[in-house]
């Protein structure tokens, strides 16, 4: 009875112990799994075959990773984008500014609230860039050429489970990207329409004077905002008489130019050219004589949104030009004439 009690007690002894150590092993391949960083991918913008239509936005704008985790982002459109960070406190620079003293490219750059990191603006399709994320923390995600497109990222501590994985996000980005690029809702043709030349033959000719000058929505998400741009001129031929004014008007969130003559060296920074004037209603004015003219109206766009403690001030967002000689003028959207934003004024005697 003795010998059986205590065989009985070593093998109970023997089994807490074997169970002790399934869990310490559980526990350790939990943890060592944790630790493994892990590469999630995301997308940069998108574009319509034509590329007329510019998806300013980040695919998914809101992802949970944990530290040590990287994310690489592929460009997906001709449109330039950038992928940036800012550190804590630091004010939004210019797209020209970005981080300065840093390679965007190299080493892999690391994201923490110390650190700016920027890729400079990116016009390649199919170009990566990645950035590992060392500290937990909530970072903003910023483009810097349009103010319309951010995100977040949240960086959790290793032991914390993810609320998603990677498939989420790629669907999640599928469906945003297809509800930006298709406009469900109809809102951009509906805007183009509204903001167009009438059809109905009333002030005709008045209105054959008038080019809507692209067309924009603003989309919230938890993430922050996107944006979707139709980057083309609404009549982009118009015919007119030696002597009359065509005027441009801009119904968009992304910054347009109408240039005339050489575009050399001009970004959304280069301001109006110094023979644009301004009319007593804020509309930027010019004339143009000659094919040789260059005439460039800078950025013309609606003005931020207002905001507490920043100053007021009125967006430009109409730009004239006098036509007094016969000819055809050609002229071009400075910042997006490689995506198709072209047209021209034929003038009539």
């Amino acid at each position: 009875m003795s010998s059986a009690f205590q065989f009985g007690d070593e093998k109970g002894i023997d089994m807490r112990r074997t169970s002790r150590w399934l869990v310490v092993l559980g526990t350790a391949i939990v943890f060592s799994q944790a630790l493994v960083a892990e590469s999630w991918q995301a997308t940069v913008g998108a574009q319509s075959t034509d590329k007329g239509v510019q998806v300013l936005a980040f695919l998914p704008n809101e992802i949970w990773i944990h530290t040590g985790d990287s994310i690489t982002w592929t460009f997906d459109s001709d449109e330039a984008h950038s992928v940036t960070f800012l550190k804590t406190g630091q004010a939004r620079p210019t797209f020209a500014a970005g981080c300065p003293g840093t390679t965007p490219m190299s080493p892999t750059p690391e994201v923490n609230s110390s650190t700016c990191v920027n890729s400079g603006l990116i016009t390649t399709p199919g170009m990566t860039y990645t950035v590992v994320f060392t500290s937990p923390g909530n970072y903003t995600l910023l483009c810097l050429l349009h103010v319309n497109q951010t995100g977040i990222i949240h960086v959790m501590d290793p032991l914390v489970p993810l609320p998603h994985d990677q498939d989420f996000y790629d669907r999640q980005a599928s469906l945003e990207q297809r509800d930006l690029l298709y406009d469900r809702d109809g809102g951009l043709p509906k805007k183009f329409k509204e903001d167009s030349p009438h059809s109905d033959g009333e002030n005709r000719h008045a209105h054959n004077h008038l080019v809507v000058t692209g067309a924009g929505e603003i989309v919230a998400t938890p993430g922050g905002a996107q944006s979707v741009s139709l980057m083309r001129f609404m009549q982009h031929s118009v015919t007119i008489h030696a002597g009359e004014t065509v005027e441009w008007d801009s119904s968009d969130v992304s910054g347009h130019s109408v240039t005339f003559g050489d575009d050399t060296g001009i970004t959304p920074l280069t301001p109006r050219s110094s023979n644009v004037v301004a009319d007593s209603d804020g509309a930027l004015h010019a004339v143009v004589s000659s094919t040789s003219d260059n005439v460039h109206s800078g950025r013309i766009a609606p003005a931020p949104q207002e905001r507490t403690n920043l100053a007021s001030v009125p967006g430009v967002t109409r730009f004239r030009v006098t036509f007094p000689i016969p000819g055809t003028y050609p002229y071009k959207c400075a910042f997006h004439d490689g995506l198709g934003m072209v047209g021209e004024v034929i003038v009539l005697p």
